[in-house]
């Protein structure tokens, strides 16, 4: 395995994202914030272990083989194996009778469960959101997130981020309403800008975070087409 060709690739992933930075993705993994600076530059470690692999393929869209998994061997069966059970692992997940809006704010007036959406658990668990308890699924209501997010679009939140600990899509409360917003963090204040990716609509810029009521962080989107 070329060891270098896969801290290259993931220098470069982390470098051509707006969101990302060495730190925002050691914490990702749960590591201390110098742990993927270290692994990129100087080596250490020298691989990556099988569980970081699926965490940092799944958040950049790309094939864990990019990143040093050796390539499966398939195998070919005529059937599923004996005693399968293709729900065992399905994990169902409450949507909720509320919108999280991408424009003027979405009074939250009700917690009505409007239905339920199946998950596979072991992709849960490679969130990082292993306890269905602590998911939910809201609806997106307006255009200021357009074109990430899109009005009608379903959002799958973890409802345990309630303080922002890396740059991406979170749903806050604002003066009884929910909106949903990017957020990034200022790595030398700690201050937020929460930000709308429509450019039509303003910007909150250097935010104390002790001020900012979130909901939880968007790690999932789905849409009809």
């Amino acid at each position: 395995m070329d060891f270098n060709r896969v801290r290259t690739t993931l220098d470069r992933l982390i470098r051509e994202s707006s969101e990302d930075s060495y730190r925002s993705v050691s914490l990702l993994l749960g590591k201390n914030p110098a742990y993927v600076q270290q692994f990129i530059k100087r080596g250490i470690p020298k691989r990556l272990d099988e569980e970081d692999r699926q965490i940092l393929a799944d958040h950049f869209g790309i094939k864990e083989t990019q990143l040093g998994a050796l390539r499966p061997t398939v195998a070919v069966r005529e059937g599923p194996p004996a005693g399968y059970d293709p729900g065992a692992e399905l994990q169902m997940i409450p949507v909720y009778d509320v919108a999280a809006s991408a424009g003027a704010g979405s009074v939250v007036d009700t917690d009505i469960i409007d239905e339920f959406l199946p998950f596979r658990a072991s992709w849960l668990r490679r969130m990082g959101a292993s306890n269905p308890s602590d998911l939910a699924v809201i609806t997106v209501s307006g255009d200021s997130m357009y074109p990430t997010l899109t009005d009608g679009d379903s959002i799958l939140v973890n409802l345990t981020c309630e303080v922002p600990r890396r740059d991406g899509i979170y749903v806050l409360r604002t003066e009884g309403m929910l909106q949903v917003k990017r957020i990034s963090i200022n790595p030398a204040s700690g201050r937020l800008l929460v930000k709308s990716d429509n450019p039509l609509y303003e910007s909150w810029p250097d935010c104390d975070p002790r001020e900012i009521d979130l909901l939880g962080r968007v790690i999932w989107v789905g849409r009809r087409l």
